[in-house]
Formats: C-alpha cells, sequence, structure tokens
C-alpha cells in the first residue's frame, strides 16, 4: 500500500523538482559533472539479537527494528510495534537486527495503522505461529483476518492488555489517502490509524504513530518515560517544526528515533529526518537516542511526572 503513494506522491514532487532535472539534462549536454546523490541520514550499523532477548527479565528493554518498529520486552512480556523485518518493497539501508523466523515468541505485534512500512504482511505472517495476538485499529483489524492472523480491531481510546502491560489507544491524523485521488477506492477515516500508550511496570512508552499534529492531544499528554519519536519532514506527519514542539512539551522525555534512517529514497520526505539537525532544535538535545537497529534501550521511569 505504501507503494501506491510513492507513485502517486511522484507527481507532486516532481512538479517541484522538474526544475532542477531539467537542469540536469541540459548541463550534461555541455561536459558539467553528474549530479551527487542527495544526502541522507542513515541509521548505525544493526546489532543482531537473538532469542535471549525475549527471555525472562527484571526490566523493559526496547529496541529500535528499523523503519517505525520496536521491539518491548517488559520483564519478560514481549510485544513488537510496526515491525518491518522483511519484504518491503523499495530499497533500504539496513539490515534487520531479526528475521521473523528467529523470533521465538511475542505476547502481542501492535500494528498502527495499513501503510506497508507499519503493517508487513510479510512479517505478520512469518510472526504468526509464535505470537499471541495481533491488535491495531478497526479497518487494520478486517485485513489482518483476511490473513487469518488472530487480530483483535481497537477503537480510539479502546484499552486492553497484553500480559502486566495496560495499552491504550490514541488518535491519530494520517488520512493521506484521501487527499491523492486514485490512490485508494476507499475513504479513510481518522480512526483508521492510531497511536499506542503503553503503560509497564517500568515506565510508559508513547508511540504516537504516523500523524499531523493534534495539537490538544500530543501536547497535552501526562510525560511519557519513552517516545517512539517520528521527526520526519513531512505534511502528513509531525514535520520537523512540530516534532520539535512535541519534543520540548516533554523536555525530558528521551526521543528514541524512528521513522528515518532506513529507507533508499534521499528525495522522500517520510523516510529523511536527520537526528543532527533535531538536536538542534529541541531542549535537552542529549535526550535524543541514536539507536542502532537491535540496540538496547533501558526503560526507567523519569522522577518527575506531569499530570
Amino acid at each position: 500500500m505504501f507503494r501506491s503513494v510513492v507513485t502517486s506522491i511522484t507527481f507532486f514532487i516532481g512538479l517541484a523538482s522538474s526544475a532542477n532535472a531539467q537542469s540536469t539534462v541540459d548541463s550534461s549536454r555541455v561536459g558539467a559533472a553528474k549530479p551527487v546523490k542527495r544526502y541522507q541520514a542513515t541509521a548505525p550499523k544493526a546489532q543482531p539479537f537473538g532469542a535471549t532477548a525475549f527471555g525472562p527479565s527484571k526490566q523493559t528493554t526496547v529496541r529500535w527494528l528499523g523503519f517505525a518498529g520496536f521491539l518491548v520486552n517488559s520483564r519478560g512480556t514481549t510485544l513488537m510495534v510496526d515491525p518491518v523485518l522483511e519484504g518491503f518493497d523499495m530499497p533500504v539501508l539496513i539490515d534487520p537486527p531479526i528475521a521473523p523466523k528467529a523470533v521465538p515468541h511475542l505476547d502481542a505485534v501492535l500494528v498502527t495503522h495499513s501503510d506497508n512500512d507499519h503493517y508487513s504482511v510479510p512479517t505478520c505472517r512469518d510472526l504468526a505461529p509464535v505470537t499471541n495476538a495481533y491488535h491495531s485499529t478497526v479497518y487494520v483489524d478486517s485485513l489482518m483476518k483476511n490473513q487469518l492472523l488472530s487480530a483483535v480491531g481497537h477503537a480510539i481510546g479502546d484499552r486492553f492488555r497484553v500480559g502486566p502491560v495496560r495499552v491504550t489507544v490514541t488518535p491519530a491524523d494520517h488520512p493521506w489517502q484521501n487527499a491523492y485521488p486514485g490512490t485508494s477506492k476507499r475513504f479513510f477515516k481518522l480512526e483508521d490509524c492510531a497511536g499506542f500508550w503503553i503503560e509497564t511496570q517500568d515506565g510508559i512508552i508513547w508511540a504516537p504513530g504516523d500523524s499531523r499534529l493534534i495539537a490538544d492531544h500530543h501536547l497535552t499528554r501526562p510525560t511519557p518515560d519513552a517516545i517512539f519519536f517520528d521527526f520526519s519532514d513531512s505534511e502528513w506527519h509531525f514535520g520537523l517544526a512540530n516534532a520539535v514542539k512535541v519534543a520540548n512539551a516533554y523536555p525530558n522525555t528521551p526521543l528514541l528515533l524512528c521513522h528515518w534512517g532506513s529507507v533508499d529514497a534521499p528525495d522522500f520526505t517520510p523516510f529523511n529526518g536527520d537526528p543532527k539537525e533535531l538536536a538542534k532544535l529541541i531542549v535537552n538535545p542529549d535526550r535524543v537516542r541514536v539507536l542502532a537497529p537491535g540496540e538496547p534501550f533501558t526503560l526507567k521511569p523519569l522522577k518527575k511526572n506531569r499530570q
């Protein structure tokens, strides 16, 4: 599905870049050097992990999986959020830190929405034999059931448990398909996309999902202890300026960067955040966590939470 937006948006991107493309053609005729590929920030080299990352634990450990995906092991309760570990339909810049068939067990997979850089059908299919349940929106649940996955659909505001971990489904604004005629025959609703507020024994993790800024939601939450942070400068995401607002609304919260450095698409803004640029703009830049895929991060509660 995400490939379809790339195709549709190419036309609009082409309008903005046509002058540059034309000048490239013209200059090549007079012996000018070929254009250099545009800079793209890339993730550190992957740190592969195995079955021990899913075992019993006395803490909550988070690992970025690349793309917008994460593994959470909260004292032995394991869940993945938006895992893309294989089968993506664009060139990638990273190696997955684990293959789906190497995963020994998952208590749950949480999926924020239907774009294939979040809902990876190949990944979810291969995780199915070891996954207790899939959780997403009502719409994505219908897609999952078509794949015979053990899925549960939720409305915005719903709460559910994954063992001792409590999860609340939070709102998101990401119906980009409606803006590009021909992308889909379906009219997408706001409730087709979501985020997740994940409460563990060791602290709160917020996965906002892909979303434009919803000021009265994204800027007014109780303080989380970590955010799965998308800072790409895209009109259908926070955008960099609004990402800074979100970061500064929770000035002490670690920002576990995602949705960057994974896809080889230097001219496509949703995949092109640069951690160095973000760090220049936010309060307490040392809390930016540039994790390598697979690198462990230990969740710890902040000393003071805003209520």
